[in-house]
């Protein structure tokens, strides 16, 4: 019997107002649900602004706790409504630490569990390790009714380590939810094909299917904290291939079904698996 699973990612532009961008989120979850959708990933804390750009001691009172936090309370109903699951990015503060977290939420509107960001970057416009304190979960994979869906967050996408990981504790797809764009110390430097490749290569290299989802548009236009993000989400395949993709022009959903059985068949005969060699791997567990 063929294990096939439905996948999308939704690519959206943001007002900076918590409520309606939770609330736009969960129209454009409701319109995967009806395209098919059995796992619908929305991009990186889609409860506003990506605030990361600056350093705001005041930001951190919009942290909450896990079953306080509206982002996490309003995808749980959706999820229920619509009978999908919906791993939901959300800042995270848990007594006095501050984390930027994802709620695996099921086919029933009930929570599985939290991860919380591996790797957080620091630098001009993404200034993360002011809020977000690294991640004590591990990576994790989530086991649904269709397959088992590994999910990093955004800057962990370019950690092999992070996809073989969660491969290894046998997900069947991978997702990325990501907010991603212009760098502030370079005008010149657009990353959307080094970010592109990247997860190609994960997809390649671990012959899985990788979903992966961006903001789109610029926030804090007419400031000096003006920053645009590029969209340009996508779904590749197990060869890496894309299967769907919108540009960088506006919102939108990328869509695909995988043939998880034959995913698993293309995966074994390349055999990457049997012949990693973890015992020669010491260095990577050397924090130098």
């Amino acid at each position: 019997m063929t294990r096939n699973i439905t996948v999308a990612g939704l690519q959206l532009a943001f007002t900076g107002v918590r409520d309606t961008d939770i609330a736009h989120t969960a129209v454009a979850v409701r319109a995967a649900a009806a395209a098919g959708a059995q796992v619908i990933l929305p991009p990186e804390l889609f409860e506003g602004h990506y605030f990361c750009r600056h350093e705001d001691e005041s930001l951190f009172a919009n942290a909450l706790p896990l079953d306080k936090h509206p982002a996490v309370a309003t995808m749980q109903q959706v999820a229920l409504e619509t009978k999908t699951y919906i791993p939901t990015s959300f800042f995270e503060r848990d007594g006095p630490h501050h984390y930027n977290s994802l709620a695996m939420i099921d086919d029933g509107g009930n929570i599985m569990g939290v991860y919380r960001k591996s790797h957080i970057p620091d630098g001009p416009g993404y200034e993360e390790k002011f809020y977000f304190r690294p991640g004590n979960t591990g990576f994790k994979v989530w086991p649904t009714k269709h397959g088992v869906v590994g999910v990093g967050i955004c800057w962990d996408q370019w950690y092999p380590e992070t996809a073989r990981a969660m491969m290894l504790q046998g997900a069947e797809v991978l997702m990325f939810p990501t907010a991603i764009g212009s760098e502030p110390h370079d005008p010149n430097l657009d990353t959307r094909r080094m970010w592109r490749r990247a997860m190609q290569g994960h997809a390649v290299s671990n012959v899985v299917p990788v979903v992966a989802c961006n903001r789109v548009g610029t926030e804090e236009a007419g400031t000096p904290h003006a920053q645009t993000f590029y969209g340009t989400s996508f779904i590749a395949d197990q060869r890496g291939d894309i299967m769907s993709e919108v540009g960088d022009a506006g919102e939108g959903q990328v869509l695909a079904t995988f043939d998880l059985d034959l995913a698993a068949k293309h995966r074994a005969a390349f055999g990457f698996f049997r012949d990693r060699r973890p015992d020669l791997y010491g260095r990577l567990a050397v924090d130098a």
